[in-house]
């Protein structure tokens, strides 16, 4: 049976998750309909999803159409939970885009097209909610390609918008190999807006353009095809689909446009494990896509990533939360694998010759520290928090066990409030989240050198000099190593790699350290003392050392922010953007409203939605999101106390660390 893996994505409240549900209806997947807003969607199947209405994880579920099998994931729309959707995009061969009518195109719906871009992903558009309200398709359609692409091309008409919507009709009418007997019911002005676009992209139709030839439209419909299957251009549809109109074209349309899965099972084995779950019977669920090859039950697979082997024991198809043996995974298709106990999000089944890379979507920008409810419940809560942190990463939970506190990484309120149910409801846990504070970091000042001679006291023999240089704004950490291995061995300099980012995961005022160069110029280990842990302890001395030497800046995070209000108001919009130390473009006057967009930090506008709701009677709208780190002005003062012993205080680091060790050496 053919192939195809696709993701619905979408700003929140555009209608993926209704649009899902309406497919495994027409495909005959499930026997009635559910409602989000009733709690009944089959792919909102956690309670937290039911009960808020809202999708929370990424859902896999399967369903045939047409002799296709198609695997289907539906994505959350928030952008407190863009961490599942970056995690689903990396498995996709197509995506459909959900654009609300009304709405039109949002901060996140920007974000999700440039991800879609950056990873080359072909892609339906889909102009839904026709029926509401304020729906309008030519309005949308021009913000699509404004903001997102000129190459949207839609591919139907449609009857009526608003009340009066009742149905799509194709402007191609062929099957899905494209074929036909007779030409397509395609107006002429229609016709020559597709051949224009097309040829863009292709030499031969570009010719037949600019020398007036006529273009066959089933050639014309089958360049269409190619194209958007390479993600050149990108067919635009209409839908409503709380009433099922333009379902079935809209699942047509997936296998016309969008690629099937390459690789095939006689090539080596290469997955990747995109997100985890958990089962009281199996334990740790493991959502595999695999590119090439194939897995069976009892096979022993080996994690390039960990560098393990684990025995597979069942292998799983999931549909909203319950599970059907298939036994077998070949390549091209996606299925839970059990049996994997120590693996992790992202890690690499064989060869990653043919795992594409990630994407981030967004980052996380605010930290919290979490308490317990009692004392007593502390262990609990760690290993709670622990197995929601293998479950998404970017909560990067921090466990200072000295001072007994538990930190996490979040992206916005809404998650915190779901992290609450979820310990309560799963865990049993009653968790106590402290105030949201913004996650700032450092990078070097100026350029400098780190050194350290870890000879004393003995047995311990390692000598490290490091050269630090600021690097570009977003370039995160580069480490090279010019160190011979007759000084210092290779197995010694990678134990040195694996130390840098830890080592940099707390600078002078107590945040990650980036963008930097940091360079190994020197290092020297002795035949008979050095040990590989030496190397653990002084990397982050000499790292320290360097710091000390540089100094270092503060950055802070940076929105990209629009604005939208009545013009009667702007002046003191406006005024508040200044004290926020806001920097903006001149404000766009249409009508009696105003736009205005331009880059805010998030510690000043953390309550400016609540403000600006305030200011303009709720007729104003505020979208923001993650732009950049930028550096902090020289008055702003956010360092925060270090956890454990600080390296510079060599003595008493040595000697915390020597005694953390001393059981492995």
């Amino acid at each position: 049976m053919k192939l195809r893996n696709i993701g619905i994505v979408a700003h929140v409240d555009a209608g993926k998750t209704t649009t899902t549900e309406h497919m495994l209806y027409e495909s005959g997947r499930i026997r009635s309909l559910g409602r989000v807003d009733m709690g009944t969607a089959q792919t909102d199947w956690l309670d937290v999803e039911r009960e808020r209405g809202i999708s929370v994880r990424a859902a896999t579920t399967v369903f045939e159409w047409k002799g296709y099998k198609v695997n289907l994931i539906d994505t959350p729309g928030h952008v407190d939970f863009s961490s599942e959707v970056e995690r689903s995009l990396r498995v996709l061969d197509g995506a459909i885009l959900i654009v609300s009518a009304v709405e039109g195109v949002q901060a996140h719906t920007e974000t999700l097209w440039n991800a879609l871009r950056t990873l080359q992903i072909p892609t339906l558009i889909v102009i839904n909610k026709m029926d509401r309200t304020g729906a309008s398709a030519q309005r949308v359609l021009n913000e699509i390609r404004s903001v997102l692409t000129p190459n949207a091309i839609p591919v139907q008409c449609y009857s009526g918008e608003e009340d009066s919507f009742s149905r799509v009709n194709s402007l191609w009418e062929f099957s899905l190999n494209g074929k036909s007997e007779t030409e397509p019911s395609l107006e002429q002005s229609d016709y020559d807006s597709v051949l224009e676009q097309l040829a863009e992209h292709d030499e031969q139709l570009m010719k037949h353009y600019i020398e007036g030839e006529e273009v066959p439209r089933q050639v014309l419909y089958e360049r269409l095809c190619g194209l958007a299957k390479q993600a050149k251009v990108y067919p635009v549809l209409f839908a409503a689909a709380s009433k099922g109109i333009g379902i079935k074209e809209l699942m047509d349309a997936a296998l016309s446009f969008l690629p099937s899965p390459s690789g095939k099972v006689e090539d080596p084995l290469s997955g990747v494990v995109f997100k985890l779950e958990r089962d009281k019977v199996m334990g740790k669920i493991a959502l595999v896509r695999l590119y090439a090859g194939r897995i069976q039950n009892r096979d022993m697979i080996h994690n390039t990533t960990q560098e393990l082997d684990e025995k597979v024991t069942q292998i799983r198809k999931i549909h909203a939360g319950h599970y059907e043996d298939v036994g077998v995974l070949n390549a091209g298709d996606i299925a839970a694998v059990c049996g994997l106990s120590r693996v992790r999000i992202g890690d690499v089944i064989g060869s990653a010759a043919s795992v594409p890379p990630e994407h981030r979507l967004t980052v996380p920008l605010l930290t919290v520290q979490v308490h317990p409810a009692s004392n007593a419940e502390y262990p609990q809560l760690v290993a709670a928090l622990q197995e929601l942190a293998d479950e998404d990463p970017l909560l990067d939970l921090q466990w200072h066990q000295q001072e007994r506190e538990l930190h996490i990484k979040i992206m916005g309120p809404i998650q915190l409030e779901i992290l609450t149910h979820q310990l309560h409801s799963r865990f049993g846990l009653r968790a106590e989240f402290g105030s949201p504070s913004v996650i700032y970091k450092e990078t070097p000042s100026g350029t400098g050198y780190g050194y350290v001679a870890y000879t004393m006291p003995k047995p311990c023999w390692a000598i490290l000099r490091f050269h630090i240089e600021p690097g570009p704004r977003g370039s995160g950490l580069q480490y090279t190593s010019q160190v011979k291995p007759e000084d210092l061995l290779y197995s010694y300099q990678n134990e040195v790699a694996r130390r840098v980012p830890e080592a940099l995961m707390q600078g002078l005022q107590g945040w990650e350290v980036t963008d930097l160069r940091v360079t190994l110029v020197e290092g020297q280990h002795h035949v008979w003392h050095t040990h590989p842990l030496d190397f653990v302890l002084a990397t982050p001395m000499g790292i320290m050392d360097g710091l000390a030497h540089t100094r270092t800046t503060l950055l802070e995070p940076y929105l990209h922010f629009r604005i939208t209000a009545p013009q009667e108001v702007s002046g003191k919009i406006l005024n508040e953007l200044n004290l926020m130390r806001a920097v903006f473009d001149y404000p766009v006057i249409a009508g009696e409203r105003f736009t205005v967009e331009g880059l805010i930090p998030v510690a000043s506008s953390l309550e400016f939605p609540v403000k600006l709701s305030t200011l303009t009677g709720g007729r104003g709208t505020y979208t923001a999101r993650f732009d950049s780190y930028r550096e902090c002005p020289p008055d702003v003062d956010a360092a925060r106390t270090r956890r454990g012993v600080n390296p510079l205080d060599t003595s008493k680091y040595i000697l915390s660390m020597r005694s953390a060790l001393g059981s492995t050496r």
